[in-house]
């Protein structure tokens, strides 16, 4: 943890992408504390906002890729062992965390792989059942670059107004108390894209019946 920590404390665009790489793997790497900061940083021109938002990107597709590959050719009976080992339990990680995951992915279908990219407890593990499910990858990797994107994009704009109203030495403790508005509009966001690709489906299968 003081390796993350010293990460933390020096952010730039390399040591960003490799935060949310193990982030999005299974490395308890919380991307409010990466992405806001960095953010923040770029508000008073250390960084580029905008970079900040494709490096994060870049490493969240890298770690949900890795949990993708592993989950498609190790399978679930290895993936539980891990989950339950004391590995897993160091990463914060257990079997009802992973099956979680997989309930959401059955119940919402591919479209899972972009909504929950913005849904904590399920953001790191989303890419699992999509490997076991054998997701086409070129889908997976488009939604999970959405998804991740959205994300990144709103913690970023958190980073960016939070530099205007306080000091670096409150940061944190600013993001940690505006935890629940990120929550509310997360909610927002995935109710959004759960009408949005239910009534696109809708409108598909009715026009596949007219013709």
């Amino acid at each position: 943890m003081n390796f993350i920590t010293s990460l933390l404390s020096n952010l730039n665009y390399g040591t960003i992408l490799f935060l949310m790489l193990l982030e999005s793997t299974v490395v308890p790497v919380p991307s409010e504390f990466v992405v806001t900061p960095a953010a923040y940083h770029a508000a008073s021109g250390q960084l580029d906002v905008w970079l900040v938002i494709l490096f994060a990107t870049i490493g969240a597709d890298l770690g949900a890729s890795i949990n993708y590959f592993v989950a498609l050719y190790v399978g679930r009976p290895v993936i539980y062992k891990f989950a339950n080992s004391k590995w897993g339990k160091m990463c914060l990680l257990n079997q009802e965390k992973v099956e979680k995951s997989e309930r959401y992915f059955d119940e919402h279908g591919i479209v899972a792989t972009l909504t929950g990219r913005l849904i904590p407890g399920i953001r790191h593990l989303i890419s699992i059942p999509a490997g076991l499910a054998r997701m086409h990858y070129g889908k997976f990797l488009l939604y999970t670059t959405i998804g991740a994107g959205c994300w990144h994009a709103i913690l970023a704009g958190l980073g960016w107004y939070l530099h205007t109203i306080v000091p670096e030495d409150q940061l944190n403790d600013k993001i940690s108390e505006y935890a629940e508005y990120i929550k509310l509009i997360i909610i927002a966001l995935v109710i959004a894209a759960v009408v949005y690709f239910v009534i696109k489906s809708y409108l598909k299968k009715k026009n596949n019946k007219q013709d």
